[in-house]
Order: C-alpha cells, then structure tokens, then sequence
C-alpha cells in the first residue's frame, strides 16, 4: 500500500502499525477502551494482510504469559492492553522485562479501578514505571501509529532488549479519529526489519533455562543488566527517531518536543493528548505577547532528566501536569522526577505539580489557562500553592441532614 492519508482512531491506526509489522504472534484478550485496536488487528488476520499467530486468551495474565512464552522462544511478539487488564498482568509484565524480551504492547491509558471507571487517566502506566519496560507516550493517533512502529526496533536492538509500552489516551485518542498519514506497507517492513532473537529457547545449539530460581547469589546482577540496557536504550531512541524521521519524511522528536520554548520565561510539561491542548493555550497567550512555552513528553521511561534540564535551564517557572495520583507522595509521580532532575542547576526553574483529568475528568483550554495564571503570579514573584488539582469539587466534610 503506497503512503495515504487515511481517517483513522488510535486505537486503528495501532492495528495499522501492527499489521504493516506483521508480528508473528499476537496474544489478544478485550478490555475497554483497548478492545477495538485488537478487533481490528483481528480483521487483517481475518483478511489475510498478515501471517501472525492470533492466540485468544482467557485473560490479560494469560496475554502477557503468552507473549512470555513466544518471545523465548524467538518470536516477534506484541499485545496490547488497558487498566486492569495491564494490572491484572503485572507480574508477568515483571518477568517480560526480567527476562529481557522485546515485546511491543500498546496500553490504552484508562483509570484503575475503583471505584470502576472506563474513561482516561494515566495511573495503569505508572503502575508499571518501574517494572523495566521502556515507556513511550502519544499525543495523537499519528504518533500513536509511529511510535508502535519505532517501538519494535527500540526494543529488539541487541544493546536493550528490553519490552515496550506505547501509551495513547483512552478515548480522546484511542476511538478520537483523524487524518493519519499511514506510510508504504514495504518501507515499514524495511524500516523494522526481520526478527533475528540473539537467544532463542529453542535453538537445540545453544540450550537454555528460562525463568530459574535467582535468589541472591545472581539475583543483583541480572537487575543491574536491566539497568544498563535502559541506560542503553537513551541512545538507541534517539537514533531510531531519527532514522524513522530521515526515511519517512516526519518530525523528529527525540525524547520531547518542545514547543515554544527557545525564549520561554514560564512552561508547562505535559503528556500524551493534554499536550495538545496546552499548545492551544500557548498559542493564545504568544499573541498576548507572554512568553509561555511547552514540553509534550514523549518518553517517560528512560527518563530524560538531564535533556530536560537542558532545555528548561532559561525558564524561570514550570508546571508539570500529571494526570494519576501518588498517593503519600509530594505531588504528581512525573514531577517528582522532573524536580529532582532540576535540582542540581545553579539557577533552577520554581516548579509546581498540577494533577487533574483522574477518571476522564475533563480538561479544558480554561484549566491549562489557570496554570499559567499560577505561573505568571510565581514569575512575578508571588506565592502559589506547590501541589493543586485542576477541575476538581472542594472536600467537603460529610453532613447528615435530619
């Protein structure tokens, strides 16, 4: 199929990247608001667009079992999942990266329950930061179906080995639809290449046992193996970016993009679809003359302190918008990390957490706005609060009325 623009979900331009990849096994169990990206991975296989091994399982743990069993085994494997479903097969998801299997899962970002909730927010992927696998976010369907494709060559490259999430919003993205420029089925295929696993279980010249007993004897080393291949993996995303950005025509956007950023006194950090949402509001401020500027974080794990500080150095006051929860902790769980990445610079930015759009709470142009509010007040050397919630009802005690 020659390069189109097609109107597309995230959720189907997921199965577009996946079909053009062509996995040899896919591992499928429904969950809103995944359900529909492995539905229409289940037409290619329908229509004979790919030679994958579609395996329908009885649950997300037996998913990611399944996708266990056929990565040792030397098979380009993927999945996807949403929320519970990726909570469900967490410790499974453990051992994917333990073992260090490059599996590709796109995670339709919803709310963990409870109470039961089907609608957007980011707490299934944190769950699941420090787990080992690399985390990639996206702000539209277009990069949604980009970074699946990328997500294969970062993570079966011999220096990681290391499975991968990539994360879009339920709902705003994943059954949102947009032009997608979908690219050359052929130049795909090339792009990702063949699967070439360096130890498969069952090459009968190289025997080996997966899943042994590790206790403390070799247990660290093999944690410190994951740790160096993340470090590698910096790197390694860096040059699959802009290889993908040099072959196909596309914006490169390394760890982040920046928008608005080189003279910037203020900045919000964002991910996934809010990021859009913030650009509007830069926008509009820019033609008020303030200079306020954007992060749209792409990748989340590795985290990129040190690029981030780079490019905040200028900015005297940030806002990291998160959207989960860390319960007991001090503000938002990506803020935490991006103020400890700035902590080091001489003249560091002011940083304050803002957590908003829990359970798929809406999130309009008018709350992103209050946040520069805040900001403006820091820059001109007032006093906000350092954690706040957007769009959220006051606690009020409980009353009981006679």
């Amino acid at each position: 199929m020659p390069e189109k623009k097609l109107a597309l979900t995230g959720n189907q331009a997921a199965a577009y990247a996946m079909m053009q990849i062509d996995p040899d096994v896919v591992a499928a169990y429904p969950i809103t608001p995944q359900t529909n990206l492995m539905q229409k991975f289940a037409d290619f296989h329908a229509d004979g667009d790919v030679s994958t091994e579609l395996i329908l399982v009885e649950s997300e743990h037996s998913a990611m079992s399944a996708c266990v069993g056929s990565e040792a085994a030397g098979a380009r494997t993927m999945t996807a999942t949403s929320a519970n479903g990726l909570a469900l097969m967490v410790e499974i998801v453990y051992i994917a990266a333990s073992l260090r299997l490059p599996i590709v899962m796109p995670v339709v970002n919803r709310a963990l329950s409870g109470p039961i909730n089907i609608h957007c927010d980011h707490s299934d992927a944190m769950l699941c930061r420090d787990s080992g696998w690399i985390q990639l976010y996206c702000v539209n369907a277009q990069e949604a179906y980009e970074n699946t494709i990328q997500a294969i060559r970062i993570a079966e490259h011999p220096d990681v080995l290391l499975p991968v999430m990539v994360n879009f919003d339920g709902f705003i993205t994943s059954h949102g639809m947009e032009n997608v420029l979908i690219h050359d089925d052929e130049k795909v295929k090339k792009f990702v290449g063949e699967y070439h696993p360096q130890y498969p279980l069952l090459d009968p010249a190289l025997p080996l046992t997966i899943g042994p007993l590790d206790l403390h004897d070799y247990y660290f080393e093999h944690k410190r193996g994951q740790i160096d291949a993340m470090e590698a993996a910096r790197k390694v995303i860096l040059d699959v970016s802009g290889e993908f950005a040099k072959e196909f025509g596309t914006r490169n956007d390394g760890y982040f993009r920046a928008y608005k950023l080189e003279d910037a006194e203020m900045a919000i950090v964002v991910l996934n679809s809010t990021g859009g949402t913030v650009n509007i509001v830069v926008d509009r401020l820019r033609e008020q003359g303030k200079k306020a500027g954007a992060i749209n974080l792409r990748v989340f794990r590795p985290f990129p302190g040190e690029e981030l500080a780079e490019a905040l150095a200028h900015v005297k006051c940030v806002a990291m918008m998160d959207r989960a929860v860390s319960f007991g902790a001090m503000g938002g769980p990506i803020y935490n990390e991006l103020r400890s990445a700035l902590y080091e610079m001489d003249s560091r930015p002011a940083v304050i957490s803002r957590m908003y759009g829990l359970g798929g709470r809406q999130i309009e142009t008018s709350h992103i706005e209050e946040v520069f509010d805040d900001l403006f007040r820091l820059l001109g050397g007032g006093s906000v609060d350092e954690y706040g919630y957007l769009n959220v009802r006051q606690h009020e005690p409980a009353t009981v009325k006679a």
